[in-house]
C-alpha cells in the first residue's frame, strides 16, 4: 500500500551486449528518447534521473561499476497504477519484449522498486542499494518488484516474473 505523502521510485539496470554505437544495439538507443519522452508525457509521471541531454543518448552516461555497457534508468512515478499503465500500457511493452535483443541476461534481480517522500528525486547510488536490499532480502516495504504491488496486475500479462526484471528503454 502507497504511504500517504509518498511517491514510487523504480530503478532498473541492464548491460547492453555492444557499446552504445554498435550496430547491435542501434534500435535501442533510436528509440531512448521516444519512449523517454513518452514516460514524461504520462499521467502520473514525476521525475527521471536525466543524462547529457545529448539526443539518442537518454541516461547512458551513467556507469555501474565503471562498466559503460550498463545502463540505468531511474524514475519517479506518483502511484503504481501510473507506472503500471506507462511499462504494460503503451508501446513501452513492445520494446520490452525486444529486450533479448539488446541486453544481456544478468541472472538476476535488476529492477526495484520503492516509495519516496514526494519531491524526493533518489540518486543511483540510492537505488542500487535498494536493489541489492531486495536480492538479499526479497520484498519488503524497504525494496520490491511487481508481485509485491497487489493493485496492479499489468506486468502479469507482460511476463514479468517475480523478479521483477523489467526492462525500461
Amino acid at each position: 500500500m502507497q504511504p500517504r505523502g509518498h511517491h514510487l521510485a523504480e530503478l532498473n539496470v541492464g548491460r547492453l551486449v555492444a557499446p552504445t554505437d554498435d550496430p547491435r544495439v542501434a534500435d535501442f538507443m533510436a528509440n531512448l528518447d521516444r519512449i523517454n519522452g513518452l514516460g514524461k508525457r504520462m499521467p502520473g509521471f514525476v521525475w527521471m534521473m536525466e543524462g547529457s541531454g545529448e539526443p539518442g543518448t537518454g541516461n547512458t552516461e551513467a556507469k555501474i561499476d565503471g562498466d559503460p555497457q550498463y545502463v540505468s534508468n531511474l524514475t519517479v512515478w506518483d502511484s503504481a497504477a501510473a507506472l503500471d499503465t506507462f511499462v504494460w500500457g503503451t508501446v513501452h511493452k513492445q520494446f520490452y519484449a525486444r529486450r533479448q535483443e539488446w541486453f544481456e541476461v544478468l541472472g538476476g534481480m535488476h529492477f526495484v522498486m520503492w516509495w519516496v517522500p514526494a519531491g524526493h528525486q533518489p540518486t543511483l547510488d540510492e537505488g542500487l542499494a535498494r536493489l541489492e536490499h531486495l536480492k538479499a532480502n526479497g520484498d519488503s516495504d524497504h525494496a520490491f518488484g511487481w508481485s509485491h504491488l497487489k493493485i496492479v496486475t499489468g506486468w502479469r500479462d507482460g511476463v514479468c516474473g517475480s523478479e521483477g526484471a523489467e526492462l525500461r528503454v
